[in-house]
Order: structure tokens, then sequence, then C-alpha cells
């Protein structure tokens, strides 16, 4: 009986190597050919005003309108600050002219966040993520007395998204944005101040000494008063164009304040036009894509003709930028809305939307999918919209190894297996058109009915190192993918 429990361990730890041997691995392996994590698409949209700014509905009847849609995740982006302002030397804080219309800093940042948090609270079912439209800079050309004024890059705009903080919005580095609350300590106040007690000396003497004081006396207050009044903006609008600086410096620090940035319709048309008696004069600027680093993507869809994610564009440039390790984090694409009212510009709420893929519905999961970019883009007539079913690259080899999803990075033994799957609504069954684009470079079209299914082995592809594939789908509304990178190692 002694030797009885020592035979059992035995019989148990063969038994254990036994099943290891012949059964583990299938369990890996089964395990392997699963993506290790199972996503949910939830569609939303980014880029809505309200009445805290130029929105036509107060932030309530939005997101009302939005859950009768079935959108489910809503970004509000209201204007930080909306004003305009121009002054004349050499007093240009007392003798100017300024427009300000409303915007999340006048209404009162912590109004915007107080009414975000009560709709949370209303309606749990939605994701309701609060940020900002931001104009960093703008530049003045020509000269009211003389002739037409001129406001340059104006409409350069970014959106700002996740910032949970008044003092976030309050302290963010637009035009006319800054605090006041330093201007005093200035060295050009303290020259003034200087030269006014020499003018205060002056007007002890008699006759053109005391004329001569008061005159200085009076100009040196002004000049005070002036510098006071003045913002001290970093980057000076009266100075001419000063390049990706200004929103450089503005993308660096909502980075530090932890929220996120995009920039917003980079090819407008509208941008040039008049404005009572100023000109406005914002040509497209795509080139901005490759000018600024570590922001966090791009509207790839809205409601104009965009050229950057064509196969090869400034997208693809910073993409490969990326791959090569110039840029430290790839830009995504999204949809913006840029919605104000219903039937604007002949759009609708939702007609223009950013599709999540989650692991679990939360403010912090959006967050998560947006800053990763499993995200992808899409517009159409709601609720006629296109819906990726899947966009998957797996190792074309024996194992199949974990799939990639949009956002995501794989490492492959074997040509990489590109699996694409797209249907409409309501089992619809329009003709389509899908671009499969790799590293920049077109490398195949598909044509076909929905639903599409699309499974290509990219037979093609040579290089060692860091690629990356997209797509982009156009015949039933438009879809843009994200990227899926692949680093390929046989």
């Amino acid at each position: 009986m002694e030797g009885y429990p020592l035979r059992r361990f035995v019989v148990l730890l063969f038994s254990a190597v036994l099943f290891s041997a012949l059964w583990a691995p299938k369990l890996c392996s089964a395990q392997d050919e699963a993506p290790s994590v199972v996503y949910q698409q939830v569609p939303g949209v980014i880029d809505t005003r309200t009445t805290f700014s130029d929105g036509a509905y107060d932030p309530e009847t939005l997101i009302r309108m939005a859950r009768e849609r079935g959108l489910k995740i809503v970004f509000l982006n209201d204007h930080d600050r909306m004003v305009m302002e121009y002054g004349l030397l050499p007093l240009r804080n007392i003798i100017k002219k300024r427009v300000e219309l409303n915007s999340i800093n006048k209404m009162g940042a912590n109004r915007y966040l107080a009414e975000v948090k009560r709709l949370r609270e209303k309606y749990p079912d939605m994701v309701i993520i609060p940020g900002a439209e931001s104009a960093p800079f703008y530049y003045w050309t020509g000269n009211p007395l003389t002739g037409k004024l001129t406001a340059h890059d104006h409409e350069r705009r970014i959106l700002t998204v996740g910032l949970e903080k008044a003092e976030d919005y309050k302290t963010l580095p637009s035009m006319h944005n800054t605090s006041r609350t330093t201007a005093i300590w200035r060295s050009s106040t303290a020259v003034f101040i200087v030269s006014l007690l020499l003018s205060v000396y002056l007007l002890i003497g008699a006759g053109w000494w005391r004329l001569t004081g008061a005159v200085l006396v009076a100009a040196n207050l002004l000049f005070i008063i002036n510098t006071v009044l003045g913002s001290s903006p970093l980057f000076d609008p009266y100075k001419g164009p000063q390049g990706p600086a200004p929103y450089q410096y503005f993308i660096d620090a909502v980075n530090k304040k932890g929220g996120l940035t995009f920039w917003n319709y980079p090819e407008t048309k509208s941008g040039v036009r008049t404005i009572g008696p100023i000109d406005l004069s914002t040509p497209p600027y795509p080139q901005m894509l490759l000018q600024t680093q570590n922001y966090t993507g791009f509207a790839a869809l809205y409601g104009d003709n965009i050229t950057v994610t064509e196969p090869g564009g400034l997208w693809d440039k910073a993409l490969l930028e990326y791959c090569s390790g110039f840029r430290k984090n790839p830009p995504w694409g999204i949809a913006t809305a840029d919605y104000h009212k219903e039937g604007e510009s002949g759009q609708m709420l939702g007609d223009f939307q950013t599709v999540f893929l989650l692991s679990d519905y939360s403010h912090a999961a959006v967050l998560d999918a947006l800053k990763a970019g499993r995200i992808y883009a899409r517009s159409g007539r709601i609720p006629q919209m296109p819906q990726l079913e899947e966009f998957t690259i797996a190792d074309s080899g024996d194992g199949k190894p974990r799939r990639a999803v949009s956002g995501e990075e794989l490492v492959v033994q074997q040509n990489p297996r590109i699996r694409i799957v797209v249907s409409g609504y309501n089992n619809d069954h329009s003709p389509v058109r899908v671009r499969l684009i790799r590293s920049g470079e077109l490398i195949e079209v598909f044509s076909g009915e929905l639903p599409l299914s699309i499974d290509f082995v990219d037979n093609s592809v040579k290089n060692k190192g860091k690629i990356y594939y997209r797509f982009d789908l156009t015949g039933y509304g438009t879809l843009v993918s994200n990227p899926i990178f692949v680093t390929l190692k046989k």
C-alpha cells in the first residue's frame, strides 16, 4: 500500500506529458487561427456643431436625432473660440474691430462639459464625447484704410477630441484664446512705465516742457493700456505666414492634455470667399499632413472631393514615413460631418460616418479604437451605407497565425492573405468597385455586386520589412479603410 501513491503519481505525470505532446499543439493552433479579440462594429458621427457655437440644434436634440438613426457614438466639436480681430498700429488693442460669435469658451466651457455629463446620464446607451474645432492661426494682409483686408488660412481647422476639463478648452492655443494675465509683465510695458515716470518729471517744468510732458504722459498711458489689453499671441497675425509652426504647437499642446487631434477637411473648396468688408483666403492645405507630426488622423471623407487618399497620394506618403521610421505614429482616416443642420449642402446627419471596431461598448473603448486606428470611414445616404463585414490579413502559409484588422500590425512568414467582405443595406445588390492598395501602389481592382467577398493572396510582394494594405470602395456610397501593417519575413 505504501507504493500506491507513488505509482498513481507516475501514471498521472505520464498522462500529462502524453496529453501535452499530442493535443496541446492542436489547441494552440486552433487558438492562433482566430483573431485575438472579437470586435463589434458601432457607427458614429464626428464633427458636429450645436447651439454652443454655430449649430442649429441644442446638444440634446442632436443626440436624439443621432439615436433615432442608429448612430451610437456622437462627437461634439463646437468651436472653442470664434473670433476675428484687426487692430490699427500703433494701438492695435485699443483701435480695433473685433467680432466674436458663440463658442465653447464664450458660452462657458464648464456649461459645455456639464451638458455632456447630463446627456451621458440621460442616454446611457449613447457614447457622447466632447471636443472642439479650432482655428490655431490666421494672418492679415491689406489695410482697411487703403484697401480691402484679407484673412489668410482662417479655415485651416483642427478637430480636438476627448478633452474632459474646462481648463483644457480655456487654454487651447488657438487664435484669441490665450491668457491675458501675463501681459502686464511684458518688457515693453516696463519700458513704457519708465517713460511715463520721465514724462511726469517734465510736468514740473513750465511752458513747452510742461506741455511736452502732458503729451508724453497721455501717450505712455495709451501704450501701457494697449499692451495690458493685448493677449500676446505666440504667433503674430500681422507678420505674415508662419508655416506649420502654429499648427504643430497646437497639436503638441493637445497631446500634452491627453486629447486627440485630426486635420479637418484639408482640401476644402469653401475657404476662399468674401464676408462683409473682408476677404477670406484659405486654399486647400493637404500639405499639412506631411508638414506636421503626431496628430492622430485627418478627414478622409467629407463633403468635398479629395485626392489625398488616392493611391500614392499624401496619405500614402505619410504612411510610408511611418513604415520607414521617420514618423512616430501613422495618421488614421476618419469621416467628418461638418454638421450644422439638416439639409445644409444637401447632407443629413449620418451621411458621413466613422465606424468603430470595439472590444466593449464604452467611452474608453471608443477613444482607444480611434487612437489605434480600429475604424473605417463611410459615406452615403443614410441608411443606405456600405458595410465592411471583414477586412483582415493572415499568413497564407500553413499555421494560419493570428489575423490582423485595421490599425493592427502582423508578422507573416508567407505571402499575406487579404480577406475583404462588404455588404449593403437591406441585402442591396448594387455594383461596387474595390481598389486594393499596398504601400501606396494600386495592386488590384475588384468589381462585382454586393455582397462582395474577396480572398486575395499577394504573390507579388517581394520586399522584406514593414508594408501596409488598405482599400477603398465606390459605387454604393464610399468606404475608406484604415491600413493593416505587415512585416514580411520569408
